[in-house]
């Protein structure tokens, strides 16, 4: 059986991402006492829409580092850009949090995008045999 440390390392800091971003969203309906939706609250829409980012780009992520893995290509690059995207998402949900948008949530979209990118083009090679 293949050994996943990359993956199951990424899903286990991504599911922790994920629980602090769940939590930030809690804590901020409660101060809004707002039980559905976001009530108009602008800083509880923020924080979901930057929890609901989160959970639009980190599936897609995490099945592009298992696939990665699985074919044999673990290694420094793959769990280094791995690290990249989960920092990225982190500085992203930070980010946007301010009123206009700011250097967290740029870079954080920036090193979203640049690992994206690269695991796109690499699962292409891998399957189609060139790496």
């Amino acid at each position: 059986m293949a050994e996943l440390h990359i993956t199951l390392l990424s899903a286990g800091l991504a599911a922790l991402i994920n629980l602090w971003l769940s939590m930030r969203c809690g804590k901020a309906r409660q101060a809004a006492k707002v039980a559905h939706g976001d009530g108009g609250d602008v800083a509880l829409g923020r924080h979901m829409r930057a929890h609901a980012n989160f959970a639009e780009y980190t599936p897609i992520a995490l099945v592009l580092i298992l696939v990665l893995e699985l074919s044999g290509q673990a290694g420094w690059l793959l769990g280094s850009t791995a690290l990249v995207f989960l920092l990225g998402r982190v500085l992203h949900a930070i980010g946007m949090q301010d009123e206009k948008p700011a250097l967290p949530r740029m870079l954080g979209m920036m090193t979203t995008m640049l690992p994206y990118l690269i695991w796109i083009v690499w699962a292409a090679l891998v399957a189609f045999e060139v790496v």
